[in-house]
């Protein structure tokens, strides 16, 4: 049995194979998944898992190069944008877009994980980087 904290078999597989510059979507329950990107669905319930569980638990495996929020996550200010604040010496360059822009930016993901988070626009693109 694995001895890190990610448990979820499609996600450390996920995690495992991504290359320099490969993208990872973390999405709030209601973000659609574009057809043909893999979706890797942890939501169970309204807010569990939330996305700040979620995205602790990837940056424990997942070396980020930097990230993509929506613009319009900083006019809502959903919880997981303090925890995004908390962590971003893990999350290299941030760089902003529309939501519109970043549902056609998911389009290109490796997979979209699905959380239970409710909370409007609190989904983030990780861009894969290198660990040396």
């Amino acid at each position: 049995m694995k001895k890190t904290a990610l448990l979820n078999i499609a996600l450390s597989r996920t995690i495992a194979g991504l290359g320099h510059g490969d993208i990872l979507v973390i999405g709030d329950a209601g973000l659609p998944v574009p057809p043909g990107v893999e979706l890797i669905d942890l939501a169970l319930t309204p807010g569990i898992p939330d996305f700040a569980s979620v995205l602790r638990v990837v940056l424990s495996e997942m070396q980020v190069e930097r990230h993509v929020l929506a613009e319009e996550m900083q006019k809502v200010v959903p919880p997981g944008l303090v925890e995004i604040e908390r962590l971003r010496g893990k999350l290299g360059k941030r760089e902003w877009m529309s939501h519109e822009e970043f549902k056609v930016l998911s389009r290109s993901a490796r997979a979209v994980v699905r959380t239970g988070e409710c909370q409007p626009y609190s989904n983030i693109a990780l861009i894969s980087g290198v660990t040396f």
